[in-house]
């Protein structure tokens, strides 16, 4: 089968990310599918919500579950997972976008973390040149 160029280069970015960068794509991929479950909130389009709070909350569940239990932060960036995973419910049950936008606060801040974190471990490699 042919996989279009897209498919092959996302495959590839996968592949090829650290684990720092793999994270972020995580939390890029469930604020899009909040942001594309509020648009369908906002045009009724129900079945577009359902769908794309459903792989959010996937992708919220994923950054807890591969958490490393031994560090300091585990635990409440775990209880956060699980209260953002409560509001994708809460906004698909309710079809309200106010916890959604609320869950969507968080992953944004969430992402900024940790881009701002992988900045600071790739700047202190040795030997890795910086443009």
């Amino acid at each position: 089968m042919i996989k279009s160029p897209y498919d092959q280069y996302r495959k590839s970015s996968v592949q090829t990310s650290s684990p720092g960068q793999l994270l972020i794509m995580l939390y890029d991929g469930a604020i899009r599918f909040v942001r594309t479950a509020l648009d369908g909130l906002g045009t009724k389009d129900y079945e577009k919500v359902s769908l794309n709070l459903g792989k959010a909350q996937t992708i919220v569940s994923e950054l807890s579950v591969t958490l490393d239990q031994s560090s300091d932060i585990a635990a409440n960036l775990n209880a956060l997972y699980e209260y953002i995973n409560y509001l994708l419910i809460d906004a698909n049950t309710k079809k309200k976008p106010e916890p959604a936008e609320e869950a969507l606060g968080y992953l944004k801040e969430l992402k900024e973390t940790w881009v701002q974190a992988s900045k600071m471990v790739s700047s202190s490699e040795p030997g890795v040149v910086h443009g």
